[in-house]
């Protein structure tokens, strides 16, 4: 009995988790968003305002910010980055306080970092916490699909205990506060921002391949817009499928991480104790 008991708890918790899931709406623009600049780059699609394309230009590159911020949540959107030859763009989805705390920010980045025709694209990941963008804490990493040819989503989880970041269903990092990041851990409510802007003197090859305006406008577009700032502790907890597919993941597609940086010294405390 004690055991039908417990089957039948737990079934009723999985229909709750499920249920909870059905019920995340996409955001409109328009009641969640502000654009942060080049106001005439920012277009909202559509009447329901769940879409919205940013524009760079020679003229001017071009953001939004959420209206609220919070202190630890689930973030997600679908983005299709612009095709072509895009060296030296840079497009973001990240996490940030800076304007509130322009000394001691936090910061969780996802970059996408331009590309040139026929090379896969490079998303960067970052983390920031109390103001040590000196350090960074960069990871880089090919992605296995084209893209500007669809919509693909993009997930980070912060929690008190931990940072995970998705492409669609794939963890591909997570970091834990209890690692050694101490106080360079985020800590600090965040809004969530998309930019996009010219990255010349480092995005692609270090630098090497800048910006061609003649092949502007480099438009992004975000859809599908979910902000969950109600997220457990446990949310950033990972299965052991999920711990399987994120280490697959990242020996086949990582190029790029600051825990193996030759130049990097000292390194930071997590890399000793891993992640």
């Amino acid at each position: 009995m004690a055991i039908f008991i417990r089957f039948l708890l737990l079934s009723m918790l999985a229909a709750l988790i499920l249920v909870s899931a059905q019920q995340q709406k996409t955001l409109s623009f328009y009641n969640a968003f502000n654009k942060l600049y080049g106001d005439q780059n920012v277009n909202v699609i559509g009447q329901t305002g769940e879409t919205v394309q940013i524009s760079l230009d020679r003229y001017s590159g071009s953001g939004f910010v959420s209206k609220e911020s919070h202190l630890y949540a689930k973030y997600v959107a679908a983005i299709k980055l612009p095709p072509g030859y895009t060296a030296g763009v840079v497009a973001t989805f990240y996490t940030s306080n800076n304007q509130v705390y322009p000394n001691n920010h936090d910061e969780i980045d996802f970059e996408f970092l331009g590309n040139v025709n026929g090379r896969d694209w490079i998303v960067q990941t970052n983390i920031y916490g109390n103001g040590n963008v000196a350090k960074g804490r960069e990871e880089r990493f090919r992605l296995w699909f084209d893209p500007t040819k669809d919509f693909h989503t993009y997930t980070i989880i912060w929690t008190k205990t931990s940072i995970v970041f998705y492409v669609d269903d794939v963890p591909i990092r997570s970091d834990r506060s209890d690692t050694g990041m101490g106080v360079e851990y985020p800590s600090k409510p965040m809004s969530l921002y998309g930019t996009i802007w010219d990255g010349s003197p480092w995005a692609t090859s270090g630098g090497k391949r800048k910006i061609d305006y003649n092949y502007a406008p480099f438009n992004v577009v975000y859809s599908n817009f979910i902000v969950d700032g109600q997220v457990g502790i446990g949310a950033g907890d990972l299965t052991a499928q999920e711990m399987m597919k994120m280490k697959a993941f990242r020996a086949k597609y990582l190029t790029y991480s600051y825990c193996t940086d030759p130049k990097r010294n000292p390194k930071a405390p997590e890399c000793a104790r891993g992640n």
